[in-house]
């Protein structure tokens, strides 16, 4: 008994072109599943990029390192952060424990999801509330190095926390159009886009 192994010249004879050259044509660039919130916590991303960089130039390259970039890096990270979350909201990815969503019967896990989304509704909601609250009693005071109101920063995590709940609430809407969740089905985790 032989076995014969395929040819390697056979199977790689339908990717060169008749002239004997490897032809590739990319997929064109689809952007449209981006949304404002992903571009804006693209933007944070980079700015902070180009700060940690000119950090680390001055320091190393200069010896004479830029002291606000130290400052400036890290309320460019709590932005990214916090605009970049409402990411994970719209797409429902963020971390979750779905055991009892696989042993319990469907119309309790339906229930159990439903309050999920109600409750992280009521949290975000609160977050903004609370972040508002800090902003009116320390947002007109001074950033330490430069002046600056941390209220600026504030702001953008009060943005981050509306367009989280903002998100919170859309995504609610679709599971209970939809009649389940991820946390229901995990099957179905990438299609969770808005």
């Amino acid at each position: 008994m032989s076995t014969h192994a395929p040819d390697i010249a056979d199977e790689t004879e339908h990717v060169l072109g008749a002239d004997g050259e490897f032809h590739v044509t990319d997929e064109p660039v689809d952007l449209s599943h981006y949304h404002f919130e992903d571009w804006t916590a693209f933007g944070f991303f980079w700015v902070l990029a180009s700060t940690v960089f000119y950090q680390f130039f001055t320091r190393y390259a200069l010896n004479d390192s830029a002291s606000w970039t130290e400052e400036i890096s890290r309320y460019l990270l709590i932005c990214t952060v916090f605009v970049g979350a409402s990411c994970s909201v719209r797409k429902n990815t963020h971390i979750h424990v779905d055991i009892f969503y696989r042993f319990l019967p469907p119309a309790v896990t339906r229930v159990m999801s439903t309050l999920v989304d109600l409750l992280r509704i009521l949290f975000l909601g609160y977050m903004v509330y609370l972040t508002y609250a800090l902003m009116g009693k320390i947002g007109k005071q001074q950033m330490s190095i430069i002046d600056w109101p941390i209220g600026l920063v504030y702001a953008v995590v009060l943005f981050g926390f509306a367009l989280m709940c903002f998100r919170a609430v859309t995504t609610a809407v679709k599971h209970w159009r939809q009649g389940f969740s991820v946390l229901e089905r995990p099957e179905f985790a990438g299609s969770e886009e808005a």
